[in-house]
């Protein structure tokens, strides 16, 4: 991942939902293009941190244990919604629901609101790959811990 687009896990129920924080400020380096002297979080960010929170419900659900370690690859973008851009100061809230799954795949729909207000939803498929990468393990047990320092009790991290 080039963009850690969440900063917290707040919850996460093992095959049922996962909930994040991702907080805009003037510090993300994308804000400073998009647009000058009007700073937007671009639409595709957002889809990003709801991929971000979707991916890592998909791969805690449905990690066995086993030696094979699958990661969850955005497969297809349904139904994506916006209905107000988010800004710096906003502290967007995102609540990621398991639909459906099958051996290989999984749908989630995720929700993103600003102070209670729904800015944005989407219906997002994942299917997940193995992954023959140390280094991406690493970076993604690395990111994950981090997102999940405050879960009690902390998930298993494959």
């Amino acid at each position: 991942m080039r963009y850690f687009l969440l900063d917290k896990i707040t919850v996460f129920e093992p095959g049922k939902r996962a909930a994040g924080i991702k907080c805009v400020t003037l510090t993300d380096e994308v804000l400073h293009d998009h647009f000058p002297d009007y700073p937007l979080l671009p639409g595709a960010l957002l889809i990003e941190s709801m991929s971000q929170l979707g991916g890592f419900l998909v791969e805690l659900s449905f990690h066995n244990g086993g030696p094979i370690i699958r990661r969850a690859v955005l497969a297809q973008i349904k139904d994506a919604k916006f209905h107000r851009a988010c800004k710096p100061g906003d502290r967007i809230e995102l609540e990621s629901v398991l639909e459906s799954q099958s051996e290989g795949a999984a749908r989630v729909n995720v929700i993103a609101t600003v102070d209670g207000e729904q800015v944005a939803r989407a219906e997002l498929v994942f299917v997940l790959r193995p992954v023959d990468s140390p280094r991406v393990h690493e970076q993604r047990r690395n990111v994950y811990r981090i997102w999940t320092q405050d879960l009690n009790p902390p998930p298993l991290i494959p």
